[in-house]
């Protein structure tokens, strides 16, 4: 049995997600980092129920979890789906206003609430596999959201699928929709022995077709410049601005390399995300990635040479250079279980797709998950541009994203 949207039940979920402002807060202490997202939660929960999964439920830190249970005689491993419901504190993710577009033919997209937000094909090149589609946009004030609520939409369709056609064999389906993926504290609250799965995968991808089983390896660094104040009238031969000492330090860092504007593939980059401070101190956040562990280490010891040349100009100033670990490349966890990325494969070939078997220059719930003990790769979703006003997502590519979560099921109920 194939699974098909004929009642376009998935678009009428997207659009009710996308609806829901799930923006999370890297300021904010708290989990989930912004309680508007427990609204989609609810309202995540309310439709798991309404489908026939009876322990779907909330816990208190905005979690979904929920159990489609076997179908099969056999034993087959637990396999989590898994989505994230907050959207990017990048661009305002209030009052989202979804527009399809039917049967794109390669034409400009002019968002009706902001005219100079512009889809072009030369700008979004995967538009060009798209003639014939049903795009969706926001209204151009607004990103969509379709990271990552097009996975959750596609996890949902999926789910109602199988509930809907027992005679489709499957072993026992977990599902779990996290909070504040986008600030990188997706799985900060997991509680995986009550999930209880084997492996996993995350739905988060852009690309048709593309399953993803390797990220950056990622660290964060605070660097606080100590410099010293003096009244501005009488400060000569006195006053170091922890500010000015921690802007050489910026305009020092090279243009043409180790920088996200210069890089691409598998090269790591060093990029300052924040800056305040005073005279008196100055500091600055930077996040360091890398696919290779040695080399995220070397972009390290690099910034923190550079920050003691400038300082040799400062006698009297001082640093503190603190280096926090994000995650880690997830191709170290998942080379160990070749069956997850093949299964992944299968399925997507089963959809009638090519797979493209893809890196990732970020990070995924499923980095982090896979070193807590749950291997997860990460397959596509069809969300594009994300992060911004000119986000977009296919219904086609949608609809192609639930076949997939379907067959995955299957082949691994198949090969039990």
């Amino acid at each position: 049995m194939i699974y098909s949207n004929a009642s376009h039940k998935l678009e009428d979920r997207f659009f009710t997600y996308v609806k829901v402002d799930t923006q999370s807060d890297p300021t904010s202490k708290t989990c989930p980092s912004t309680l508007k997202q427990k609204n989609l939660a609810k309202v995540l929960v309310a439709e798991l129920l309404a489908i026939g999964i009876e322990d779907a439920h909330m816990d208190d830190f905005g979690y979904v979890y929920a159990t489609i249970p076997s179908t099969s005689q056999k034993q087959v491993p637990v396999i989590c789906f898994c989505s994230h419901m907050d959207t990017s504190p990048d661009c305002s993710g209030e009052d989202v206003k979804p527009i399809i577009h039917k049967n794109y033919q390669g034409e400009d997209l002019i968002l009706p609430d902001d005219n100079s937000i512009i889809l072009k094909l030369e700008e979004h090149k995967d538009l060009k596999d798209q003639l014939g589609n049903d795009i969706i946009t926001a209204s151009g004030t607004t990103l969509l959201g379709a990271d990552n609520k097009a996975g959750l939409a596609e996890i949902m369709e999926a789910a109602a699928f199988l509930v809907q056609n027992p005679s489709v064999k499957h072993g026992t389906i977990k599902i779990l929709f996290t909070p504040d993926e986008e600030i990188g504290r997706g799985v900060d609250k997991a509680d995986l022995k009550k999930l209880g799965a084997d492996f996993a995968y995350t739905v988060d991808g852009e690309t048709l077709g593309s399953i993803e089983d390797e990220t950056f390896s990622a660290d964060g660094v605070k660097l606080i410049i100590n410099g010293v104040s003096a009244h501005p009238g009488f400060a000569k031969g006195k006053m170091e601005s922890a500010i000015k000492i921690l802007g050489d330090i910026l305009s020092a860092l090279p243009k043409d390399k180790l920088t996200p504007e210069a890089t691409s593939g598998k090269e790591g980059f060093i990029h300052p995300v924040s800056f305040n401070g005073h005279a008196e101190q100055a500091e600055a956040q930077f996040i360091i990635r890398d696919f290779d562990d040695e080399l995220l280490k070397s972009h390290e010891t690099f910034l923190e040479n550079l920050v003691k040349e400038v300082l040799r100009s400062y006698p009297n100033a001082t640093y503190e250079f603190d280096v926090t670990e994000q995650y880690r490349n997830m191709k170290k966890v998942l080379d160990k279980y070749p069956q997850l990325i093949e299964n992944g494969v299968e399925a997507i070939e089963r959809a009638g797709l090519t797979p493209k078997k893809q890196s990732i220059r970020g990070g995924t719930d499923g980095s982090r998950l896979s070193f807590m003990g749950l291997p997860c790769p990460n397959i596509f979703a069809g969300e594009h541009a994300f992060h911004g006003k000119q986000e977009w997502v296919s219904v086609q590519d949608m609809e192609k994203a639930v076949q997939t979560i379907v067959n995955i099921a299957c082949i691994w109920e198949e090969k039990a």
